[in-house]
C-alpha cells in the first residue's frame, strides 16, 4: 500500500519487537516515515533495523506499564526525532482464556497494566508533544474482544471492552484540539502471541480458522496496513471508532 504524506513524520510504536508491532514499524518506514518503538523485550528488534534505513528508526526497551520507563522512552524518542506525530499503542498480553473463577488476582493485574494502563501512560505522555503542534492521531490496539466474549478470558475481555471505551473518550476530550484517535479490533492474526495455537497438530488453530467466515487466520501486515489508513490523512473524518480486522468473525 502506498500513502503519501508520512514522510518526515515520526510515529510511536510500543510492542514494536513483534508481531503486529514489528509489522507497523515496517509499514511505516517503507512509507518513509521515522519510527521509535518501545518493547519489554529485544529480540525481533534487529529484524526492523536490517529492514530499512537505520537513521529513520530508534528504540527503547522498557515497560509500558512502568511510567518512568514510559516518560523515558517518549522523551528519547523527541530527544531523536523532534516530535511525535503518530502514536501506535499496539503492546499487548493474552490471560489464556481464563474464566473469573481461574484469574488471581496476579494474572487480572498484569493484564490489565500491560493492555490498559499502558495504554493510558504512552497516551499521556506522548498527548502533550501532540497538543504543543496541534495536531495529533492516537491509534489503539483492541480486540474482537472488545465488543463480545470468546475472544479471550475474563481479564483480556474486560481490557480490551476498556480499551474501547478509552480511545472513544480520547477523541471526543481532544477532537477539537487536532487530536484523532480511533482503534483497530483483529480476530485471529498469525503472531508469536498466538503461536500456542498453533503447536502440536495445530488443531486450535485449524478451528479458530473454520469459525472464521474468510476460512483464515491473518497477516499482521495486513493489520499494518489498516494502521497505514487509519494514520493517514485519507481516514481525516473517521474519530472514535473502532475498526474491526477479524475475517467475518463479529459478523457472526
Amino acid at each position: 500500500m502506498d500513502f503519501k504524506g508520512f514522510k518526515e513524520k515520526v510515529v510511536f510504536i510500543t510492542g514494536v519487537a513483534s508481531g503486529i508491532g514489528q509489522a507497523q514499524a515496517k509499514a511505516f518506514l517503507k512509507q518513509g516515515a521515522y519510527v521509535f518503538g518501545m518493547d519489554i523485550a529485544e529480540q525481533g528488534i534487529q529484524e526492523i533495523k536490517e529492514f530499512q534505513d537505520n537513521s529513520h528508526f530508534a528504540y527503547y526497551i522498557g515497560d509500558t506499564s512502568k511510567k518512568n520507563e514510559v516518560e523515558t522512552a517518549v522523551k528519547k524518542a523527541v530527544e531523536q526525532f523532534t516530535q511525535i506525530d503518530i502514536l501506535l499503542n499496539t503492546a499487548g498480553v493474552l490471560d489464556g482464556y481464563a474464566p473469573t473463577l481461574e484469574t488471581d488476582e496476579t494474572l487480572w493485574d498484569h493484564i490489565m497494566n500491560v493492555n490498559v494502563k499502558g495504554t493510558y501512560l504512552v497516551t499521556n505522555a506522548v498527548l502533550p508533544h501532540m497538543l504543543a503542534r496541534k495536531q495529533g492521531v492516537v491509534v489503539n490496539m483492541a480486540s474482537i474482544a472488545g465488543f463480545v466474549a470468546g475472544g479471550g478470558g475474563a481479564a483480556y475481555t474486560a481490557s480490551k471492552h476498556a480499551i474501547v471505551g478509552y480511545t472513544k473518550q480520547l477523541d471526543y476530550d481532544y477532537v477539537k484540539l487536532g487530536i484523532r484517535a480511533n482503534g483497530i479490533a483483529p480476530g485471529a492474526i498469525e503472531t508469536p502471541m498466538n503461536q500456542a495455537d498453533f503447536e502440536g497438530d495445530g488443531e486450535m488453530a485449524k478451528w479458530v480458522a473454520k469459525e472464521t467466515p474468510a476460512g483464515r487466520w491473518a497477516k499482521a501486515y495486513e493489520v499494518a496496513n489498516l494502521t497505514l489508513y487509519l494514520a493517514s490523512p485519507e481516514s481525516d473524518y473517521i474519530h472514535g471508532t473502532i475498526i474491526p480486522i477479524d475475517g467475518g468473525w463479529l459478523g457472526k
